[in-house]
């Protein structure tokens, strides 16, 4: 059975991040962004942030006990005429620039191949990721570890994640969503990144699907069950791990972003998850309909609280029989 109600409490209290976190990470971004602009070395060459990620996307989730949630961001530069021989320095900049700040200077910060990490003291960090448009018109992130320049096209990934969003009626991302939980409270396919599951997860989704069956993306269980079945044809086709393009066109992979082992236990247990998602989907007894998603996705996944009344309830006088006027 579907029990649409059961996925939206489970999405609710369970999967999603909650809205004040969001808020948070919104507000703390900002402050950052604000911070490395009024920088005097590098605020200068500052043009703009973009958000990136999970928390871009509207797919971030709820973290598990213990660890921590996170949002990464786009920070736009203009070239530096001395730093652009020598990529991997925009990296070392923005981690001396947060250095020079009263706020963040005592805070820990890290840097990694990509992007400035800094950690804030409640399982929180954000990555900053210096992006740049070069002056032959690409538009480029820094890859440390190599000290070179990575081909990106956010707004384009951004925008491919809103357009097949799109057609299923705002459910791809609720769908995501539930994978990644299934993913980090469960530890069944850890090695897969977010990026790649995103990318692979919004790769199945196909408007003409809609043209056979109009209900194909109707509910969060119906596009669950449709596109975990897609998913797993397809990694049944490709039994060696196959090439995982960036859907901006910019003309990267995600090849780098696991290995071989990574992609079979992938491979393997969607497999498992796609059998499983089906029989409770197609089970008719509500009862171990419930099982079969419980076995699935937890606790979690149960009855949405009774609705509230919308007020004190008076109750209706009685109103005595009237007597029809004949004997008896």
């Amino acid at each position: 059975m579907k029990l649409t109600e059961y996925f939206n409490t489970l999405l609710t209290d369970t999967v999603n991040l909650s809205k004040l976190n969001i808020e948070m990470l919104d507000e703390r971004v900002e402050k950052i962004y604000n911070a490395l602009k009024a920088d005097p070395v590098l605020g200068p060459y500052v043009r703009g942030k973009i958000p990136q990620g999970s928390w871009a996307h509207l797919t971030i989730i709820k973290p598990q006990p213990g660890k921590e949630f996170d949002a990464d961001f786009l920070l736009w530069l203009d070239e530096h005429p001395e730093w652009s021989a020598d990529p991997g320095r925009y990296i070392g900049e923005v981690y001396a620039a947060l250095g020079r700040n009263s706020v963040y200077a005592d805070m820990p910060r890290t840097r990694k191949c990509r992007c400035v990490r800094l950690t804030y003291d409640n399982l929180c960090h954000i990555d900053i990721v210096p992006y740049l448009i070069l002056a032959d018109g690409r538009q480029v992130i820094v890859n440390r570890d190599d000290n070179d320049w990575e081909d990106t096209n956010p707004t384009g990934f951004t925008q491919w994640m809103r357009d097949k969003d799109k057609i299923t009626g705002g459910n791809l991302r609720r769908v995501i969503r539930l994978l990644k939980f299934l993913r980090d409270h469960k530890g069944t396919f850890l090695g897969t990144r977010s990026i790649i599951l995103t990318t692979l997860v919004g790769n199945m989704v196909d408007e003409n699907k809609k043209i056979w069956d109009s209900g194909y993306y109707a509910d969060v269980p119906t596009t669950l069950r449709n596109i975990t079945q897609d998913l797993d044809t397809w990694l049944q086709q490709n039994p060696t791990r196959p090439s995982i393009e960036d859907p901006s066109k910019c003309g990267t992979t995600f090849d780098h972003r696991w290995d071989d082992t990574t992609y079979d236990n992938f491979r393997d247990k969607m497999h498992t998850y796609a059998a499983a998602i089906d029989e409770a989907y197609q089970e008719t007894d509500k009862a171990h309909s419930i099982e079969l998603w419980q076995d699935i996705f937890g606790d979690g996944f149960k009855a949405p609280p009774p609705k509230q009344s919308s007020g004190p309830f008076t109750p209706v006088a009685a109103v005595p029989p009237t007597r029809s006027g004949r004997a008896g």
